[in-house]
């Protein structure tokens, strides 16, 4: 009676994981984190000011890349305002300790769009240092194979895209070593993911965790409690503290 028991919690938990774990992971849009990798630097972008360069040319220092298209109606500007707002607020130099690099996702994005756009976030957040703020456009074969190398998913939706809202830490070599979500950073965890970046430490951030909970509303351009998702994750810790306290306790005390 006791096995049969144990093996109808089994499959009941197995499947509500598996039910959890589709609605959580989408195949279309989302981050698949590839802490450890190497980005592939060879690969060829046109910068704010016309020039041709690969990404081995550019990232010389720990860089935070973040993925935007400069038409976005929706999550792109406040991201790009959020690292803006977290460069005014940590002491490492940007352009000396640092650098940001903001690739366009949209093949349609052109070098001019690039630099327009540079001009209206440099000029209120870096703070005068203009050359550490990089903004890069590319084809679309090139686009795909650093969003995939990056585990950066996106989807169009005719001239608009559905995508993730996040900034990754890259060494000087090009290892990812960290991924921030959201539109907002805090201080200390830009200095520290820069830090690692430096010594080549991938590390997971607790923010991941957070976006279990937390889905992007764009009606009302915020990040909202996920019923759903806290409700399943509720259920399943409360059929595991059941199993240990009803089936493997008393195990125990015979």
């Amino acid at each position: 009676m006791k096995k049969r028991l144990i093996l109808g919690f089994v499959f009941l938990i197995g499947f509500l994981g598996s039910s959890f774990a589709q609605i959580d992971q989408s195949p279309d849009v989302g981050v698949i984190e590839h802490l450890g990798k190497t980005i592939p630097l060879d690969l060829k972008f046109v910068n704010d000011k016309f020039e041709k360069v690969t990404l081995r040319q550019l990232i010389n220092k720990p860089t935070i890349l973040s993925f935007v298209y400069f038409d976005c109606p929706g999550l792109c500007s406040p991201l790009l305002e959020g690292v803006g707002s977290v460069i005014n607020k940590t002491d490492m130099v940007l352009g000396k300790d640092y650098q940001v690099i903001t690739i366009s996702f949209n093949y349609r994005d052109t070098p001019e769009k690039a630099k327009e756009k540079k001009t209206r976030f440099v000029d209120k957040y870096s703070k005068g240092k203009g050359d550490g703020w990089i903004f890069l456009t590319t084809d679309s074969a090139t686009i795909f194979k650093i969003t995939d190398a990056t585990g950066f998913k996106t989807k169009a939706v005719g001239l608009d895209f559905v995508h993730p809202s996040a900034i990754i830490a890259v060494s000087p070599q090009g290892m990812i070593t960290r991924y921030l979500y959201g539109i907002t950073f805090l201080p200390i965890d830009f200095k520290m993911a820069l830090i690692e970046a430096n010594k080549e430490q991938p590390r997971p951030t607790i923010q991941k965790i957070l976006m279990l909970c937390y889905s992007y509303d764009p009606d009302s351009k915020r990040f909202a409690l996920d019923v759903t998702k806290v409700t399943g994750s509720i259920i399943i810790f409360f059929l595991i503290v059941f199993m240990v306290v009803f089936l493997i306790k008393p195990k125990k005390k015979n």
